[in-house]
This record gives C-alpha cells, sequence and structure tokens, in this order.
C-alpha cells in the first residue's frame, strides 16, 4: 500500500523529512509543497480540494483552473492520480456530471465515492474506473464508528469478489491511520495527520520527546508507514465476528 502523505507541512525542512524517498499528496487548495514534492519524492498524488473548499463554506464553482493546474502535473512522472472533482455532500447526478466533465485521460483519474451515495453507483465507479477514491460523508462523515464500518463493510461486499479482492484499486481519502487501512484491501490512502500534529508542543512530551519539528515528523511518518494494508478483505470488521456475505446487502 502506498502511504500519501498530506500536504502542506511546515516548516518546509520537516516536510523534506516526510517527503523524501516516500509519497506525497499535493491539495489544490495548498499546492505550495508540489515543487518539493516533485524534487523528492517516490510518487505524489493530487487532490481537487473540494473538501477544504466545503469546510470553508466556499464549494467550488469552475473546475477550470484545476483541470489546466492537473494537466501540468500529469507531465511530471512521479506524479500517480488526481481526485476527480467531486461534490461533498452532493447527489450522484452533481457528482457524475462532473465525472462526464473531466478532460483529462481516465487513466489518470480517480473519481471520489461517498459513502452516503448507493451501492450501484459504487459498483459502476469500480467497473469503469482503474482507480476508485472512498470519501467519508453524510450520516458517515465520522471515520471508525460503528455506523462508519457498517457502511464501510457493505461497500467492500460490493467492490470485492469472493476472495475478498478489489475490483479495482481503492484509495482511502483521509484514511492514513493504522487502526483503519490494516483493516482494508486499500492500494493507498492518505492523511494530513503529520502537518496537523508536527507542530502542536503540548503533544509532544516526555524523556523521549524529538527535539526538533523535523524529528517529530520522521517519528510520525515511521510509525504510519510500518503497517500495511491487506491485499484481501477479511469480510470482518475491527472487535466484530466475520461477515457473511450479503448479510449486510
Amino acid at each position: 500500500m502506498i502511504h500519501y502523505h498530506g500536504l502542506p507541512i511546515t516548516p518546509e525542512t520537516a516536510a523534506a523529512v516526510v517527503l523524501q524517498g516516500g509519497h506525497g499528496f499535493v491539495s489544490f487548495a495548498e499546492p505550495r509543497n508540489l515543487g518539493l514534492a516533485a524534487a523528492v519524492c517516490q510518487s505524489f498524488a493530487i487532490d481537487n480540494g473540494a473538501f477544504t473548499a466545503w469546510k470553508q463554506g466556499r464549494p467550488v464553482q469552475d473546475w477550470r483552473p484545476f483541470y489546466e493546474w492537473a494537466a501540468q502535473a500529469k507531465l511530471i512522472p512521479a506524479c500517480d492520480f488526481a481526485v476527480v472533482p467531486d461534490v461533498i455532500d452532493g447527489d450522484e447526478a452533481a457528482n457524475d456530471a462532473l465525472l462526464a466533465e473531466w478532460p483529462l485521460p481516465r487513466w489518470f483519474g480517480a473519481p471520489v465515492w461517498h459513502m452516503h451515495e448507493s451501492m450501484e453507483r459504487l459498483e459502476r465507479l469500480a467497473s469503469a474506473w482503474p482507480r476508485v477514491c472512498i470519501g467519508s460523508s453524510g450520516e458517515f462523515s465520522s471515520i471508525g464508528t460503528a455506523a462508519w464500518w457498517g457502511q464501510m463493510a457493505r461497500a467492500m461486499l460490493v467492490v470485492c469478489d469472493d476472495d475478498g479482492r478489489p475490483m479495482c484499486k481503492l484509495h482511502g481519502l483521509r484514511m492514513l491511520d493504522p487502526a483503519i487501512f490494516t483493516a482494508l484491501p486499500f492500494a493507498s490512502a492518505d492523511s494530513t495527520n503529520i502537518g496537523r500534529n508536527v507542530g502542536i508542543d503540548q503533544a509532544w512530551r516526555g524523556t523521549y520527546t524529538p527535539p526538533t519539528k523535523e524529528a517529530r515528523a520522521q517519528v510520525m511518518r515511521a510509525r504510519i508507514e510500518s503497517q500495511n494494508a491487506p491485499a484481501r478483505w477479511s469480510f470482518a470488521i475491527p472487535d466484530e465476528e466475520p461477515i457473511i456475505q450479503g448479510s449486510l446487502l
């Protein structure tokens, strides 16, 4: 599994520690670490910034600037894929319209299935695109709750075969937490965990506290990347018994 670390990370010296020989996730909403990612990452992916815009109460209306930016990023050999624009908490028609508008090659784009959407849409996306992102939304916006795990289990029953192997590559948006990705057959996942926590001094205390933000970043990266996603879904969710196929549909 590829562990994509969300950017930006401040200071840039700490970002360099996280990205050196690793993987970055650059948002169109905060693209200032793109040059660093291109220079030192094994690979990186780009996000459309819809979640940030939605959180700020300014949903994107015109995606042409993002398309132009993504087209330039696609020319960088280390750039893996771009998250296709989506409407957070929008309806399926609105999100399907953005898929139809996508101007770049399908191999480079990864559409988002929002967890409040239908399983039929998930199956359709997984059958048509090489990679699908899964985003927590609606009543399933809180990652790791019992309701969230129940919906994720339903999704896995749709997107995996009888042996638990997904029909396409799956990317977990904001799911780079070992408690999450070690239970799911993800090809990749991302989070801004390091960027959000590397500068919070009160969170780093004790005898062996890393002395610098760069050291903190290195500790966090090592801890996250020490674990991997399984190759197959086990038909079980944390602290639960194995799931009988079809029982959640």
